[in-house]
């Protein structure tokens, strides 16, 4: 895993050699941008990105109490954009995950392909998680008790992003995929939500998604506010 994510570290320390000019879409995944947000579904989350400069990004997401939490960084290709990123995600019953992962988005819109006005991002990409999963006790005296059970797998990862706005204001949004990997581990992902342009700063998103793999599963419906600096 390492030696795959450390020489696309090094690329953030090289000078920019190209930048993208055109005003993206403010939910765009492969924008650069430095922006602060504040959000809610079932927990304040806090998250932001520091742009240090048209191609490179450093950002992070965090719930208030530390339990769930997402480091990562970009580096802007002239067709996509590659991700790293480290996180950490609890479960119920203490179960937990951290995952590390390196993946891309790439615009479909730069080969002239955007049905009816949707604005469609595959996603693909490779992840290592370790952690504990929670499994049910049962006896003839009790059940309910759980006992955690330690896991580490790699696996490969597809899937899409995808917006449609509709007016000025209001977009569509959509994502969804799904992961297989060693020691028969799957996942998978889905949701969507509309996105609320206030003004050239800020915006509101409101959203669901659900997810569940080896380790749990996650079901939310959220709000956001996000303050984009320029």
């Amino acid at each position: 895993m390492y030696q795959g994510v450390f020489p696309i570290l090094s690329l953030f320390l090289v000078n920019p050699s190209f930048a993208s000019t055109e005003e993206k879409h403010q939910d765009d995944p492969t924008k650069i941008v430095t922006k602060l947000g504040f959000g809610y579904n079932d927990d304040l989350t806090i998250s932001g990105s520091i742009g240090l400069d048209p191609v490179r990004m450093l950002n992070m997401r965090t719930t208030a109490d530390g339990d769930d939490w997402r480091l990562g960084g970009s580096w802007l290709l002239p067709i996509g954009i590659i991700n790293v990123n480290f996180s950490r995600t609890e479960y119920d019953h203490s179960a937990y995950k951290n995952n590390y992962s390196i993946g891309t988005f790439i615009p479909l819109s730069y080969f002239g392909v955007e049905p009816m006005g949707w604005q469609i991002f595959p996603m693909a990409g490779y992840a290592y998680n370790d952690g504990e999963f929670a499994v049910e006790q049962h006896n003839e005296m009790q059940s309910g008790d759980y006992v955690l059970m330690s896991n580490s797998n790699h696996s490969g990862y597809l899937g899409a992003f995808a917006l449609k706005p509709l007016t000025d204001t209001w977009s569509i949004l959509a994502f969804g995929g799904g992961a297989l990997g060693s020691d028969d581990y799957s996942s998978y992902w889905g949701g969507g939500g509309l996105s609320y342009k206030i003004n050239e700063h800020q915006s509101f998103n409101f959203y669901g998604v659900i997810s569940e793999d080896d380790f749990g599963h996650n079901e939310k419906v959220g709000l956001s506010y996000t303050y984009e600096f320029k």
